[in-house]
């Protein structure tokens, strides 16, 4: 059975957007790889479906990798989200309260017509993440195919490590970064950033993401990013942060508080999906 979806792009993380409000749609990982194949389908990094909420949120977002994976959250989706659903009328809101398998996110479009979101507070416990044998501390080693790196490790709702690299243009993400990915330490994956501090207010970013590779954006891992370099004592927040895709604005004022994302989301068209 065909459904209309969405062409979306948040600073180039672009993703298929499908009302399953008032559509019936059913994806397995299968379908989810076909739509998002970039010869063969719409192509996309995530396919992001919006159902109905089930508790006392007014939505309820799934997120689908390219690998057809079903992951908790992704942060340039959810601004994306929120224009998606006041654009097809399923709301007049202007912020709303949104369900993830990672918990409750709010995201809400401003005057300038930039979106941004309540990513919620982060989570250092290593159960969390999950990160097997983690200690919840700011840095933390990981042995790597030989080589002992340092890494942040935390949740935005779904894992991160991030480390601090000298040059992001020079930094092994497309090599290292799978590697990461799959480590044993991490059972969920996990999404592996590499930031460059600039000077204390922006940072320049790239990040392999967990079952997507390397897009030009992540706003999860934009968040993730910010909260390591403050808890490092490397930034003070709010941060620029400069991705291949655009520029993103973080803010985090610590331990216990919850992280704010504001960047752009845009339509790039509508279409029918025939399968």
């Amino acid at each position: 059975m065909s459904f209309r979806f969405t062409k979306m792009q948040g600073l180039g993380n672009d993703f298929v957007v499908i009302d399953a409000v008032h559509q019936d749609v059913a994806l397995d990982p299968a379908s989810v790889r076909r739509l998002a194949d970039r010869r063969l389908g719409v192509g996309c990094d995530q396919v992001l479906v919006v159902e109905p909420a089930r508790g006392d949120a007014d939505f309820r977002y799934r997120i689908f990798n390219a690998d057809g994976g079903e992951v908790e959250q992704c942060g340039n989706g959810a601004r994306c989200f929120v224009v998606f659903v006041r654009d097809h009328g399923l709301t007049d809101k202007r912020s709303i309260r949104v369900e993830t398998a990672g918990g409750v996110i709010v995201p809400c479009i401003g005057d300038d017509g930039l979106v941004t979101v309540d990513m919620a507070v982060p989570r250092f416990r290593a159960e969390d993440v999950p990160f097997t044998g983690g200690t919840g501390a700011s840095v933390e080693a990981l042995d790597v195919d030989a080589v002992q790196v340092q890494v942040s490790v935390l949740s935005m709702g779904n894992p991160h490590a991030v480390q601090v690299v000298a040059d992001v243009d020079a930094a092994p993400v497309t090599e290292q970064g799978p590697r990461i990915e799959h480590h044993p330490r991490f059972p969920q994956r996990v999404n592996v950033g590499y930031m460059q501090v600039v000077d204390r207010a922006t940072i320049r970013l790239r990040v392999w993401e967990r079952g997507a590779g390397e897009t030009p954006a992540c706003g999860t891992g934009a968040c993730a990013a910010v909260v390591a370099g403050v808890r490092r004592g490397l930034l003070d927040a709010p941060v620029r942060v400069i991705v291949r895709g655009g520029e993103l604005r973080i803010d985090w004022q610590g331990e216990g508080a919850p992280v704010r994302m504001t960047g752009p989301a845009v339509t790039v068209y509508e279409g029918t999906w025939p399968r």
